[in-house]
């Protein structure tokens, strides 16, 4: 990410921060057992529970799958999330585990690599762009955005 580590861990740990790139709305409860959460419109949520968490190091959350992954969704999963300073920079890693074996294990694996890759995608352009404009983007949808 081209900022420093303090600057990617209040995007990524604060409510404020999270609301700037990820969606309009997010929660954000740093503390273990704590809420990482997206509300998407129609109730379904996104994210997951904190785990643990070291600040501006790391953070371990027990990830939410979409809700068309159930099986998933119940076991949970665990994504650890580390920040390491470059120069100006921060080098952002994600590692999940905890995945067991079944058709809707293995779906489940496809999506979130594609949507991990668009969740640190986000991130990034959240430091190379600004802050996202909900209004602008989500136009006149009934999702609230303030």
């Amino acid at each position: 990410m081209p900022a420093p580590v303090p600057e990617v861990w209040k995007a990524f740990s604060t409510s404020e921060g999270l609301s700037t790139w990820l969606f309009p709305n997010a929660t954000v409860d740093l503390r273990p057992g704590g809420d990482w959460l997206v509300h998407f419109p129609g109730g379904s949520t996104g994210g997951g529970t904190i785990v643990s968490f070291v600040p501006e190091k790391e953070m371990v959350i027990a990830a939410l799958a979409p809700d068309k992954f159930p099986q998933v969704r119940a076991a949970r999963t665990h994504a650890v999330f580390q920040f390491e300073a470059r120069g100006k920079s921060t080098v952002v890693r994600l590692t999940q585990t905890g995945w067991q074996s079944g058709d809707e294990w293995t779906r489940a694996y496809e999506y979130l690599a594609a949507g991990n890759a668009q969740l640190l995608a986000s991130l990034h352009k959240r430091f190379v762009d600004g802050p996202v404009d909900w209004k602008k983007v989500m136009g006149n949808s009934k999702a609230k955005t303030n």
